[in-house]
C-alpha cells in the first residue's frame, strides 16, 4: 500500500511539472514572462555577426538624400536657375536652365567667387572676397538684395548641424566661424599654410578637412573644439575637396603637381594618409558627386576636359572633352542627374554636359572670370555650402 501510494505521489509531481512547463512555455510565446537573456548557444550553421544581412547590404551612402527625386516640397515652386559670380567683371549672371538663356545680370562687390546655398536652402549668398561682403539672393525672385560686410568671404560652407557658418578667409589663411543669423563672429581658426579654400566635412559632423591651394598641404580641423588636429602635405596645388559616398574616404583634386600627372587624391579622413591617386587631367579642380553617388565628376580646367571616376574602383572610366578646348571649374549636377552644369573659367562661358554621353549640350556665354556657379534648387535636407554641397 505504501509503495503504491509513494508511486502514486511521483506520478502527481511529473504531472504537475510537465502542466508547469507547458505553462511556461505558452506565457513566453507573447513575450510576458520570456527571459531577457538565454543561455542557449546558436546554432552550429549560424552565420557571424558580422555577415548579417543589415551589415552586408552595402556602404552606406553619405549622399542619400539628394538623389533624383527627392527635391525638398518647400523648393518644388523655386525656378531653377543657375546663379553666375564674374569675379573679374564683378557681376553676377543668373540663367534659366530650360531655356539655356542669361534671363538677369547684376552688379556685386569686387571679386565674387562663389554662389553659396544657406543651410536651410532659403537664401543664396554671392561672395564679394575682395569687397568683403555678402549679397543674399531670393531664390523665388533670383534677385540679389543688399549687400552686408563679412571680412573676406572667398568662399563659405555650413556646419551639417547647421549652427555655424564658416567664412573661408583665404588672404587672411584663417577660418572664421560665426553666428549665421547676426553674422558675429564666434571664433576665428588660424590655418598656418597659404592659400586655404575648399572643404568638406566627415560623415559624423566631427571634423572638416580644407586645401590649401598655394602651398600644397590639406588641414584637419576639430569642429567641437574649433581646433586644427592634423595635417597632410600632398604637395602641387590642392582645390576641392569632396566626401566620397561611403563616408570614409575624402576626394582632393590637385591642379598642379610639378613634374607630375594632375589628378584626384584619396585620402583617409581619419589617418590623414594617401591611400590612392587618381591621374585624370590637366589642372583637375573641382570634384562633384553624379546625382546616383555612383560616379565622381573632376574638372579638368587647364585640359579642357572632365573625368568620370567610378568610386567603387577609383578608376577613371570615361573623359568628355570641350571641342576647341575649354577651361571648366566649378558647378553642379541637375536635379534630375541628367546634366552637369560647369563654369569656363578662362574663357567667360558656361558649360553644360549630358552626363550620360559626355556630349557638350550647350555653351552659354558669361561675364569674365566666371567662377563658383550655383545650380539651385537640388535635392538634399540641407546646404553645407560651396557652390552646393548637400546631404
Amino acid at each position: 500500500m505504501g509503495g503504491t501510494n509513494s508511486m502514486v505521489r511521483r506520478m502527481w509531481l511529473a504531472f504537475v511539472v510537465a502542466v508547469l512547463v507547458v505553462a511556461a512555455g505558452c506565457a513566453s510565446s507573447d513575450g510576458a514572462t520570456a527571459p531577457t537573456t538565454a543561455n542557449t548557444a546558436p546554432p552550429a550553421d549560424a552565420p557571424p555577426a558580422e555577415t548579417t544581412p543589415s551589415t552586408v547590404a552595402g556602404p552606406p551612402n553619405v549622399y542619400a538624400a539628394t538623389m533624383a527625386g527627392q527635391l525638398r516640397p518647400d523648393l518644388a515652386a523655386v525656378p531653377s536657375r543657375a546663379y553666375v559670380p564674374n569675379s573679374l567683371a564683378n557681376t553676377l549672371d543668373v540663367i534659366d536652365t530650360s531655356t539655356f538663356e542669361v534671363i538677369g545680370r547684376y552688379p556685386t562687390g569686387a571679386g565674387p567667387q562663389h554662389v553659396v546655398p544657406s543651410w536651410d536652402m532659403k537664401t543664396l549668398y554671392v561672395n564679394n572676397t575682395a569687397g568683403d561682403s555678402l549679397i543674399p539672393i531670393d531664390p523665388m525672385t533670383g534677385t540679389p538684395g543688399p549687400s552686408f560686410p563679412v571680412r573676406d568671404p572667398y568662399n563659405l560652407y555650413f556646419t551639417p548641424d547647421g549652427k555655424m557658418a564658416i567664412v573661408v578667409a583665404e588672404r587672411y589663411r584663417q577660418l572664421d566661424f560665426r553666428n549665421p543669423t547676426t553674422w558675429e563672429l564666434i571664433k576665428s581658426v588660424t590655418i598656418d599654410h597659404s592659400g586655404p579654400n575648399h572643404l568638406d566635412f566627415s560623415a559624423d559632423g566631427s571634423y572638416l578637412i580644407i586645401s590649401c591651394e598655394f602651398s600644397g598641404w590639406l588641414v584637419k580641423v576639430d569642429l567641437q573644439r574649433m581646433e586644427v588636429t592634423g595635417e597632410l602635405e600632398l604637395g602641387g596645388a590642392p582645390i576641392d575637396v569632396r566626401l566620397a559616398p561611403d563616408g570614409k574616404k575624402f576626394y582632393v583634386a590637385n591642379q598642379q603637381r610639378p613634374g607630375q600627372r594632375d589628378g584626384v587624391h584619396v585620402v583617409d579622413g581619419e589617418t590623414m594618409a594617401v591611400t590612392k591617386f587618381i591621374e585624370t587631367g590637366k589642372g583637375t579642380h573641382g570634384v562633384y558627386p553624379s546625382r546616383d553617388a555612383k560616379s565622381i565628376y573632376a574638372t579638368n580646367r587647364l585640359g579642357g576636359t572632365v573625368s568620370v571616376i567610378d568610386v567603387a574602383t577609383d578608376t577613371v572610366t570615361a573623359t568628355w572633352t570641350i571641342p576647341g578646348g575649354g577651361s571648366p571649374d566649378m558647378g553642379g549636377v541637375s536635379a534630375d542627374g541628367s546634366q552637369f552644369w560647369v563654369t569656363g573659367r578662362n574663357h567667360g562661358v558656361v558649360y553644360v554636359f549630358d552626363t550620360t554621353s559626355g556630349e557638350l549640350l550647350k555653351k552659354i556665354p558669361v561675364g569674365k572670370g566666371a567662377h563658383g556657379l550655383a545650380l539651385f534648387p537640388q535635392p538634399g535636407r540641407f546646404s553645407m555650402g560651396h557652390t552646393g554641397n548637400y546631404r
